[in-house]
């Protein structure tokens, strides 16, 4: 298949369900990592078509979801600065911080940019010299080779007034944190295309050794999920486990080679706090001594280890770890909604409780 209709197809689709349901002879409980998943999900209908046999568990895969509020908050007060640019993906601009969003600090005179690549960011310093311009950099390994090349770009033109804002995360340390719960109900994964398309799923076999647990990689299109949930479900019910790729058009073992190099060179792993979940240990990405002069945290002396508190109604650390669905929030689709979000979930395209607002969980 070569087209993306190809992987819409409504009769390779029917003949994937019929397949998967003739493997099935008990509830499994399948969480899909990435939030592109979730509301994919949800948008074709798989969660319906497969239930009750398959339920299915939404998993902290949002980038935007997880970066803690402390973070928004430094990328609030650092475009308040003067003579600051604070440049972001639009996705970012109306997630809360503590008290006010970027989106809402921008009406208020900050100076806050949406661009589409942090590449962006680095011609906007070359045009404004007089001014430090400062990169939002959020993200999963996906994100991490092309801010890793802007600060390498940074470096090469002599630029001194460019900086990142880093809130890198990496998807196996969380992976990890969830199947160690005790009251972990996960029994298999299906585990984000295009991370491993960057990393490959090689990282994952010593987690599904560890946690006797089958891991499916696959995509986001209806045909690349019900292959992945086949996979995932025919071991779960020949009580097998291990990683199995479905999404072999992107992904190799291996992964991105070249993409994983340049991460390397420019950052090292880290501890990081993940919004909703707290502190997973070597589960983000910093620069390098190389790079420090890169850093906006050293840069402007910021200070990132504040206790930022979410909203007390807002249950999106229990939805990010799998615990609680959106549509068992209070503030679901009343007090929290996608023009007046109060939790990162809702606001996000990637976010469950947006997923759920958007295709009628209502």
């Amino acid at each position: 298949m070569k087209y993306m209709d190809e992987y819409r197809n409504s009769q390779v689709s029917q003949k994937l369900i019929q397949e998967i349901k003739d493997l099935v002879h008990q509830t499994w409980n399948i969480m899909e990592i990435c939030g592109g998943q979730t509301h994919a999900i949800l948008r074709f209908g798989i969660d319906r078509v497969l239930a009750p046999e398959i339920h299915f568990i939404h998993g902290p895969g949002c980038p935007v979801c997880v970066t803690p509020v402390q973070k928004i908050d430094s990328a609030i007060q650092l475009a308040f600065e003067a003579d600051t640019i604070l440049c972001s993906f639009g996705d970012m601009l109306r997630v809360p911080g503590t008290k006010t969003s970027l989106l809402t600090a921008r009406g208020q005179g900050a100076r806050v940019q949406t661009v589409y690549s942090p590449l962006d960011s680095v011609q906007i310093a070359q045009q404004n010299p007089n001014k430090q311009v400062v990169f939002f950099a959020v993200g999963f390994e996906t994100t991490a080779p092309v801010n890793a090349m802007a600060v390498k770009k940074a470096k090469e033109l002599g630029l001194k007034n460019f900086s990142l804002l880093c809130a890198q995360v990496l998807v196996p340390p969380a992976v990890e944190v969830l199947l160690s719960d005790p009251y972990c109900q996960i029994q298999g994964f299906l585990s984000a295309g295009h991370v491993c398309t960057v990393m490959g799923y090689h990282e994952y076999e010593p987690i599904a050794e560890k946690y006797k647990v089958p891991i499916a990689v696959t995509g986001f299109e209806p045909v690349d999920l019900f292959l992945g949930i086949k996979e995932c479900v025919g071991m779960l019910e020949r009580g097998m486990y291990g990683v199995r790729n479905a999404y072999t058009r992107s992904v190799h073992r291996e992964g991105n080679i070249l993409a994983q190099a340049l991460m390397k060179e420019v950052f090292e792993v880290c501890d990081q706090q993940w919004r909703g979940v707290g502190c997973i240990p070597r589960s983000g990405l910093k620069l390098k001594s190389e790079y420090v002069d890169f850093d906006a945290e050293l840069k402007f002396n910021l200070n990132i280890v504040g206790n930022g508190q979410e909203q007390t109604v807002c249950i999106a650390g229990e939805i990010l770890q799998g615990k609680k669905k959106p549509t068992d929030c209070p503030a679901f689709g009343t007090l929290c909604t996608p023009e007046n979000p109060i939790g990162a979930p809702m606001v996000s395209n990637e976010g469950a409780c947006s997923a759920y607002y958007q295709y009628e969980r209502r």
